[in-house]
């Protein structure tokens, strides 16, 4: 355990949807904050911003931002910002969590969902990369599994919040528009996430497939995704089909899951139980639940998990890997 008391933080896209979300989640787990640096773009600079019942000025980020004694940056604010950033910022002894795409699948920078591989945290050279919000939900209640029974296959469909899009999204559905969307989402599921790649999948269903693999460490697990977006505000649910190398009992799996690190277990069908957006939103945990076997294979199960994708998607998960580093310092 660290010896230190207090730390200072500087967070990185502050104003912006995930950046609120990371200064609400600091206070909510009472992350131990001697200085706290807000940084934002041009545009955004200036604003004040409150934390902890003291007002803050977000600050212009610029190459010199790092050039004070900071401990850990958490950056929300885009691939360009982070590429060019987090560099800079590791150069002067920060560690740097990242939440854009930029660094996930450099072999260099560890993609970390702290209750899934917290360890290789510590393998960084200044900067930790955040995985896909859709990634973190599923591999929480698949770390088990694995552990256990070995999965050999993976079919991911997910059912995608438009609070994933960021304000545009949500506005969208709230106005009944698509300026964000080619299609108005208040009135269709598009399977349709990021851009189209040449492989006939999106830039989201690729990303869920490669980061799983890295995260559970494993390239032998055949991973594949359809990622959708749906008319619902916050909260990401994901149904997902596995099928595992070894055979096991269906109360093995509700056992494993029920004891998992970062699982609520909410499967109770004879009375309507199972996960709802509703029930995740706000909340840091991982929701689990119409938990059955796949009968179409030899040693196979679906589960629907659910969790909501600006906390623990992006910003509880980020502080959560903030609290393993400064663990240590």
């Amino acid at each position: 355990m660290s010896e230190r008391k207090n730390f200072n933080v500087a967070v990185v896209g502050a104003t912006g949807m995930v950046g609120r979300t990371i200064l609400q989640v600091l206070k909510d787990r009472s992350f131990p904050i001697d200085s706290l640096y807000l940084f934002s773009s041009k545009k955004s600079a200036g604003q004040k911003v409150e934390f902890n019942g003291k007002d803050y000025i977000v600050e212009e980020l610029t190459e010199t931002s790092f050039d004070r004694d900071i401990d850990v940056a958490l950056f929300s604010a885009g691939g360009t910002i982070s590429e060019k950033f987090a560099p800079i910022a590791a150069s002067k002894g920060v560690v740097v969590i990242d939440n854009s795409s930029h660094w996930r699948m450099d072999k260099d920078i560890p993609l970390i969902v702290p209750e899934v591989n917290g360890e290789t945290a510590f393998k960084n050279n200044g900067i930790i990369a955040n995985p896909n919000c859709s990634t973190i939900q599923s591999v929480v209640p698949l770390r088990p599994l694995h552990d256990k029974f070995k999965i050999k296959r993976i079919i991911y469909n997910t059912y995608q919040a438009v609070s994933g899009s960021g304000v545009k999204g949500v506005a969208d559905l709230e106005n009944g528009t698509c300026e964000n969307y080619p299609y108005p989402i208040a009135k269709n599921c598009l399977p349709h996430i990021d851009v189209f790649l040449e492989n006939g999948y999106t830039k989201e269903e690729m990303k869920m497939i490669e980061e799983t693999n890295k995260i559970l460490e494993d390239d032998s697990i055949k991973v594949t995704a359809t990622t959708v977006r749906v008319p619902i505000k916050n909260s990401h649910a994901v149904s997902i089909n596995l099928e595992f190398e070894k055979p096991f009992e269906i109360e093995e799996i509700f056992e494993l899951l029920k004891n998992a690190d970062g699982v609520v277990l909410q499967d109770d069908v004879k009375n309507l139980v199972y996960p709802l957006e509703e029930t995740a939103n706000g909340k840091d945990e991982v929701f689990v639940g119409r938990i059955r076997r796949d009968f179409s294979v030899e040693n196979g199960i679906n589960f629907w998990c659910v969790a909501d994708n600006i906390r623990k998607g992006a910003a509880t998960n980020t502080v959560q890997i903030a609290e393993l580093i400064v663990s240590r310092l």
